[in-house]
């Protein structure tokens, strides 16, 4: 794909790391923060960053820190937003962005649960913006689910799949803005039922995890559940869903359990204790373990 120009709105944890997929991939970008720290520190851990996974350090020097969002966004291409998770603020922030970019910029917004016509809905020029999900990190982990609204135009929905495809990622198509677009609908789902059968007594939290990492969670990397479906007949995952589906928690609300653990304050690793309580040393131990695993991932990815 042509070089794009590229404005990342957010220095952050997501915000860094789609400025260095993009920088990678050939593109100039402009990163702006109204965090001072943040943005005084987003060149350095992307350096971190490409030096850890043996990538090219030298295209740090793609990525340019702006101090000031109408100069960060003038002559972009493209717009991703990746602030924090709060509506108000991306409306606000994408009618700032409107002000200052051509009438041809896409605008993104980098949200994991937010539906995107309510964010873009203050828009003039609504066709112009979609939903862009990238998932933590951004640099390690493939997929980006591509949101379009009701309003959306296709051009630029193909502009946006065919940038993401070209950098690296592999772009999924979310026909309709719903709430949680795909991965954390699937994701949560899954959640729904882990704290189901604890709160039920029926295991506790360690034993869910290792069910899941030791069974089902082996396959899922090469075998999606749709694909599984498949594999084993539709008539034998209708009969099971006869038998399975009246029994699974359906609640349209968040489980008491749940509930509970937050106002007692086990908020997991951030307090020490959730489902599991969890030392400092063992909450080090999980991040490096999956970190290696998504390294090994993206490795034998090639």
């Amino acid at each position: 794909m042509a070089q794009a120009r590229i404005a990342v709105i957010g220095a952050g944890l997501m915000g860094h790391g789609i400025a260095q997929v993009f920088a990678l991939a050939g593109h100039d970008v402009t990163i702006y923060d109204s965090v001072k720290a943040s943005l005084d520190s987003a060149k350095a851990r992307i350096r971190a960053n490409l030096k850890d996974l043996g990538d090219d350090e030298s295209v740090v020097e793609r990525v340019t820190p702006v101090r000031d969002l109408a100069q960060a966004v003038r002559a972009a291409d493209y717009v991703v937003e990746a602030v924090l998770e709060d509506l108000a603020v991306k409306q606000k922030l994408f009618v700032d962005i409107e002000e200052h970019v051509r009438p041809d910029t896409i605008l993104a917004s980098n949200t994991s649960v937010i539906p995107i016509t309510k964010i873009m809905q203050g828009l003039q020029k609504r066709e112009r913006a979609l939903g862009t999900h990238w998932w933590n990190p951004p640099y390690l982990v493939p997929l980006v689910e591509v949101i379009e609204t009701q309003w959306t135009a296709p051009e630029t929905v193909a502009f946006t799949m065919q940038l993401h495809a070209a950098a690296g990622k592999q772009p999924a198509h979310v026909k309709k803005d719903v709430p949680g677009f795909i991965g954390n609908r699937l994701q949560h789902a899954l959640w729904r039922e882990a704290i189901a059968l604890v709160e039920n007594g029926i295991c506790d939290a360690v034993t869910v995890d290792a069910v899941i990492k030791a069974a089902f969670g082996r396959r899922l990397a090469v075998l999606g559940p749709l694909e599984n479906a498949d594999m084993v007949g539709t008539d034998l995952t209708l009969a099971i869903h006869k038998t399975v589906l009246p029994d699974i928690d359906s609640r349209p609300a968040p489980s008491p359990y749940l509930e509970k653990l937050v106002k007692d304050g086990k908020l997991g690793f951030k307090s020490g204790e959730g489902f599991r309580k969890w030392t400092p040393e063992q909450q080090q131990t999980l991040r490096a373990r999956v970190l290696r695993h998504l390294k090994t991932a993206r490795a034998g990815d090639g």
